[in-house]
């Protein structure tokens, strides 16, 4: 219970200080990158969209262009097979 704690060492302020003055001038350089980026990601994301535009623009046109070719071979089907309409006569 009358346990006494040790005062802290001279030079520990001092490193207290240091560590402290370090941890400040980390979060302002952090900040800094991330102020950065983002001035930079407006470019980069205006890109991104195009990219992503055009990937769309692409992925539609070749689902007309299937659409087109399933309608055609639709159209080219041989009359050796018969539709489910022609297969049942009453």
């Amino acid at each position: 219970m009358g346990e006494k704690t040790n005062p802290p060492k001279k030079g520990e302020a001092a490193r207290k200080e240091r560590l402290a003055e370090a941890l400040r001038a980390n979060l302002q350089k952090r900040k800094a990158q991330t102020r950065s980026r983002r001035a930079g990601d407006a470019d980069n994301q205006r890109a991104r969209d195009a990219d992503n535009q055009r990937a769309r623009d692409a992925d539609n046109q070749r689902a007309r262009d299937a659409d087109k070719q399933r309608a055609s071979d639709a159209d080219q089907r041989s009359e050796g097979l018969p539709t489910a309409g022609k297969m049942h006569k009453d």
